[in-house]
């Protein structure tokens, strides 16, 4: 039994911990809920798949904030050069965008995964989807399976469950309470990297579905370049998602139409004379505000005011009125998780020795663009050797 483990949940961070564990020699089961394996990562690939991001590891690192120091270690050993070197090794040529996101290729998450699978077939990790694993009993993990309820002993396991978002694709948080039942510390979970909920008045409808590009978003302190969607429930889109902590955390959000003009200038283009051109048409030309930044400043500053100064500071700092983040469900990464002092420095549980925990189960949070992605292999690569190192 001690030769044998077990990793409990197939994507990035369980497949990552699958294998280091088969690498160092050891007997590998793989269960997964759902009927196959590492859904949420293929989702995410669809619209292309983010690997990681190309920049200087202190602004990488910058990334996850407070978690900053407790991931760091686990980012040094396995960062965004790393993870590029393993995608590579499977065969996946990577290219870097005008933005530091790297991407295979091929752009979509299967080609990869199907190397993957590959090489842990060829290491000789089993598989076993449907298997939903429901706690433990006198040391062994149970398991509801479609055979009927199986009880799995090892002498090491790697939890790596994801986070409570996207439930569909087998991150549901159902581990939370077999975990608090073990007396292991949690954070609440929250949406992270989570669109905005607004009710549009009757006057949006032309502009819901249009892009809202060339615009800063503010809140918190925070000031990000972005871009976001008007969707018929709110907004979504990159821009949102990278100050959606802080409007969680209750800050006003605010968006400058437009950023690369001061106030004072904006208000210098608005006071030039208009002629018999509408006011609409005069902001259209003279600060390049589009159809859908027009409706957004109709919609939260209310008629233009005939004061330029008035206006410029509504084009500048326009207060959004929402009703907080969409769902948890709806959100594409969560906060909250297995809390820091609930693990050692191996990312074994305190309360339960012999039992690991990786990827987004933890309690860390951070943007879209590469860094969830990595800090998930990260993670299970650490937990996979530690739990390797305890069975050895």
């Amino acid at each position: 039994m001690d030769s044998e483990a077990l990793v409990i949940g197939a994507g990035p961070a369980g497949l990552m911990a699958a294998e280091e564990l088969a690498r160092a020699g050891l007997s590998v089961t793989v269960a997964e809920a759902r009927p196959s394996v590492a859904r949420k990562f293929l989702m995410a690939g669809k619209s292309g798949l983010n690997l990681t991001r190309a920049e200087p590891f202190g602004d990488f690192l910058s990334a996850y904030e407070e978690a900053a120091p407790h991931l760091r270690p686990m980012l040094e050993a396995f960062g965004p050069d790393a993870v590029m070197r393993w995608a590579e090794g499977l065969g996946q040529p990577l290219f870097t965008g005008s933005t530091g996101r790297v991407f295979p290729k091929a752009m979509k998450a299967s080609p990869l995964l199907r190397a993957w699978l590959l090489r842990l077939d060829g290491l000789g990790v089993a598989r076993r989807v449907r298997w939903r694993w429901t706690g433990w009993e006198e040391g062994a993990a149970l398991f509801d399976t479609p055979g009927g309820r199986i009880r799995h002993r090892a002498g090491v396991t790697v939890l790596a469950l994801g986070g409570a978002s996207w439930a569909r694709l087998g991150s549901d948080g159902a581990w939370a309470p077999l975990l608090a039942a073990e007396g292991v510390a949690l954070a609440p979970f929250a949406p992270a990297n989570a669109g905005l909920s607004v009710a549009w008045s009757a006057h949006m409808a032309p502009v819901i579905g249009q892009p809202l590009k060339a615009v800063a978003f503010r809140a918190g302190g925070q000031a990000v370049r972005g871009e976001a969607v008007i969707s018929a429930r709110g907004l979504e889109g990159g821009g949102i998602y990278r100050i959606s902590r802080a409007v969680r955390e209750g800050a006003r959000l605010e968006i400058d139409l437009a950023p690369d003009l001061s106030a004072a200038e904006v208000a210098r283009r608005i006071a030039r004379p208009r002629g018999k051109a509408s006011l609409s048409n005069h902001l259209r030309k003279a600060l390049r505000l589009d159809a859908a930044k027009l409706a957004l400043l109709r919609e939260f500053a209310g008629p233009p005011s005939r004061f330029p100064e008035v206006l410029a500071q509504h084009v500048k700092a326009l207060p959004v009125r929402h009703e907080g983040l969409r769902p948890i469900d709806e959100a594409i990464s969560t906060a909250g998780g297995v809390r820091r002092d609930a693990l050692d420095e191996g990312l074994m549980l305190q309360a339960r020795p012999g039992v690991f925990c990786a990827g987004e189960m933890l309690d860390w949070e951070a943007p879209t663009g590469g860094y969830l992605l990595t800090a998930c292999l990260a993670t299970g690569r650490w937990a996979g050797r530690a739990a390797a190192a305890r069975a050895g």
